[in-house]
């Protein structure tokens, strides 16, 4: 009787957890450039659901393992990899959702001035300056704004409703070039949301 392989999916987990606790905490995805290893049936879904061959991830470890190696290239597409491996996958919007904000007041050179921290699906922690802007996007049909802030790489996080919400109720008024716009200051960086 043949010997079964274990699946490729299998081994590239393994592989995965390996990294993770070799380097204790997120694994250099920008360093490695391995050939692509083809198409994974793996899809991220608008709300930041993970789904694995028509099913969805539910372990929430599993999908956090996965997050930390996932990759998007200047080609727009997104990845998972390890040093050897890399896997196409399929991510609708953004990759991630923020859930929740955070207002905090702090004292600079500058005076008293805020940040505002998210929390995305996944339980990354990010808070908005310029190495990780908050920006609008209007779709052109319907006019509806869609809200994201840059969580990692070129990795977004689309901002749940409520989150947009909270941002709409601090907002303030300013004149960026001679127009007014509504926006949130973070960092001592102001962010447009209309």
């Amino acid at each position: 009787m043949p010997e079964s392989k274990p699946k490729a999916n299998l081994i590239f987990t393994e592989a995965v957890s390996r990294e993770i606790k070799r380097n204790k905490g997120l694994p250099p995805v920008h360093l490695w450039n391995p050939p692509l290893s083809g198409d994974l049936d793996m899809r991220i879904a608008r709300d930041g659901s993970w789904f694995h061959e028509g099913s969805e991830i539910k372990r929430f470890p599993l999908v956090k393992l996965f997050s930390s190696i996932l990759r998007r290239d200047e080609d727009g597409c997104f990845y998972l990899l390890t040093p050897v491996e890399k896997w196409r996958i399929n991510v609708e919007g953004a990759p991630f959702t923020a859930q929740s904000v955070e207002l905090s007041n702090y004292e600079s050179d500058a005076g008293s001035q805020c940040s505002l921290t998210f929390v995305t699906n996944v339980g990354d922690q990010v808070t908005a300056d310029n190495e990780h802007p908050i920006r609008v996007e209007i779709d052109p049909d319907t006019g509806e704004p869609t809200p994201y802030v840059l969580v990692r790489g070129r990795l977004e996080a689309q901002l749940e409703r409520n989150v947009f919400y909270q941002l709409a109720n601090i907002a303030e008024e300013r004149s960026v070039n001679g127009q007014f716009v509504l926006g949130v200051e973070s960092k001592g960086v102001f962010f447009r949301l209309t």
